[in-house]
This record gives structure tokens, sequence and C-alpha cells, in this order.
């Protein structure tokens, strides 16, 4: 179970949270505050391992909550301004919530964080296979890769397509999920999908772009990539099932 608080300054808003969260198997309501402080306070008592956090808060800034309590948990930032997005996510944080909250956003906000916190299950080992010669490294193509926009003005990180798995938009801003980090980036999916091929990437949703290669699973209007649900626009849904038709 993941022990949860809801902090706002709006008491409206954090009863909606505790109603969200009461409603999702595996999390457990751990507090209700509109006061910052002894939200922190309860962090710094390892009484949290998820935080709904608001942002505009008048006596601690949900911004300075990050900075004091560190890595004790995860965060998932509330907040009805998108602007705070990048800072946001330069803290780490599980997601971007903006207000009004619906379910469906809140849940998938939830699944990231189960991902990160709730070990997977134990796989029982394969016996190990004997190896082969060793093979002969294949370079990658120079066009296989692109360069994203760091934090500060003059610094460009460079990611191979093949470590993308998706990509979700947020406004003018696009984080990247590669393997092992994500990475944000202020530039709108419309102008990251005209650098990606596509195939092997497609927008599945207004707001997601996926690696159809990583894809595990199609299920209805949601596809998988692992543990993430990812959902499908219906404006997308048919080139989506077009190429898993070609596929089977």
């Amino acid at each position: 179970m993941l022990r949860c608080i809801a902090v706002d300054d709006e008491a409206y808003a954090s009863r909606l949270l505790a109603a969200y969260i009461q409603k999702i198997p595996g999390l457990e309501l751990a507090g209700t505050t509109t006061n910052p402080i002894e939200a922190l306070q309860w962090v710094q008592e390892g009484r949290a391992d998820l935080v709904f956090l608001d942002i505009q808060m008048p006596e601690l800034t949900g911004l300075q909550f990050l900075r004091l309590c560190g890595n004790r948990c995860k965060v998932i930032l509330t907040t009805a301004y998108p602007e705070y997005a990048l800072e946001g996510y330069e803290h780490d944080v599980v997601d971007y919530l903006l207000k009004p909250i619906a379910f469906d956003r809140f849940l998938r906000a939830v699944q990231k964080a189960q991902a990160l916190l709730v070990p997977a299950p134990a796989v029982a080992a394969a016996p190990l296979p004997v190896a082969p010669a060793p093979a002969v490294p294949v370079p990658v193509p120079a066009n296989d890769y692109l360069f994203v926009k760091g934090e500060s003005k003059n610094k460009f990180l460079r990611v191979s397509h093949a470590d993308i798995l998706y990509a979700e938009a947020l406004g003018n801003y696009v984080t990247l999920f590669v393997a092992g980090q994500r990475l944000t980036t202020y530039q709108t999916l419309k102008e990251l999908a005209a650098q990606l091929p596509q195939p092997p990437f497609l927008r599945v949703h207004k707001s997601f772009l996926v690696a159809v290669d990583k894809i595990s699973m199609v299920d209805g209007n949601t596809v998988y990539i692992g543990e993430q649900a990812i959902p499908v626009g219906e404006t997308y849904r048919e080139a989506l099932y077009r190429l898993v038709r070609e596929r089977e």
C-alpha cells in the first residue's frame, strides 16, 4: 500500500483528492491538510510515500516544499498554472496535474507513481544460454538520434531513437520517457513528432506519442508500455489498429 497525503490550501480541492485516493486499490489515505507546513512535518516523520501537492499556497509554495522535503517521498503536483511544469519536473516530480483534475488523468498519474514505488513481482531466472561468439558492434546510423533542449539555454541532450519509450505533452512542454530516465524539453508534441520517423513512432492521443515496438499490449482504447497505461484518442485509433493488423 502506498501511503498518500493530499495538500491544498483549498479545503474542497484536498477533499476531492482524498476521494480520488480512496477509490484506487493500493493507495492508503494517510492524511489531508490545507497547511503545507503540517504536511512537510508528516513527510519528515516518514508518514507518506506519495504526496499530492498544490503549488500556489500562502505559507509555503509547492516548489519550496519540494526543495525542503528532498527525496523522502514521491510528489505529484496539482495546480491551475501550467507555467510551473518545467521547474516541477526539474525536482523529479512524478507527474503534473492541471486543475480541474479529471479522475482518469489522476489515475494515470497514480499508475506512474506505482510503477516507480511498487516493486515488480519476482520472476524465476531462466537457464543461462551458452555464450555465442562475440558479435561485431554495429554502428548506429547518424539519423537514429535527436537532440532535445535541456533546462538551460545552451544545453542540448542527445537521445537515441531506440531508447525512447513514449512522450507525453503538457502545453508547450514534452516529457520524453527513455530507458532509465525522463527528460522534459520546451517544445510541442507536434514538433517532436516531426523529428521522429513514423513508424516506428506513432501519435496515439493528442497528448501521447509512443514507440510502437515498445508496446506490450493493446486493450481497447488503451496501449501499454510495460505497466504504463496510455490512452488512445478517437482521432488516432484507426491508424493504430491498422498498424497492429499489419503485424498480426
